[in-house]
């Protein structure tokens, strides 16, 4: 691995790891980070994370963009929200962010798609020590559900 692309893996892992503290700040649950670069190629990091409502959604997704825009000078490259306001996504080229309603994420499962995908361990990277989650994101995980 050149210095270069070394700089740019460490860069997105950083970004990664801002994004899940922010959605943790507003009280996302069921927050996990993949890394996905070696499984799909078009990006570093899948962030995903469980809002209770649309509200919320937004609140999780805004945060998310400020934490980024003020820790580590980027901006989405693209925004995208569904009509019924249950799911949002931030791309920013080298992490994709999703915020989900649970009856969303559950009929999606996007986590389950790259199950092979390494995750990254937010208590020990991030320090986020109380997480929140659903049984089946915690079995993902293999952690205990909160």
């Amino acid at each position: 691995m050149t210095d270069a692309v070394a700089e740019q893996a460490a860069f997105s892992r950083k970004c990664a790891i801002i994004a899940a503290q922010a959605a943790d700040e507003k009280k996302a649950t069921d927050i996990m980070v993949q890394e996905v670069r070696e499984l799909i190629g078009v990006t570093d990091y899948f962030v995903i994370a469980t809002a209770a409502n649309s509200r919320q959604v937004d609140a999780i997704i805004d945060e998310i963009e400020d934490k980024l825009r003020e820790d580590a000078d980027i901006k989405p490259t693209h925004r995208e929200v569904s009509p019924d306001g249950s799911w949002s996504l931030l791309d920013y080229g080298n992490i994709v962010v999703h915020v989900f309603m649970p009856e969303t994420r559950e009929y999606y499962r996007l986590e389950a798609l790259w199950n092979d995908a390494p995750t990254i361990d937010l208590a020990m990277e991030a320090g986020l020590e109380n997480l929140e989650y659903s049984e089946r994101i915690a079995k993902l995980l293999g952690r205990k559900p909160a």
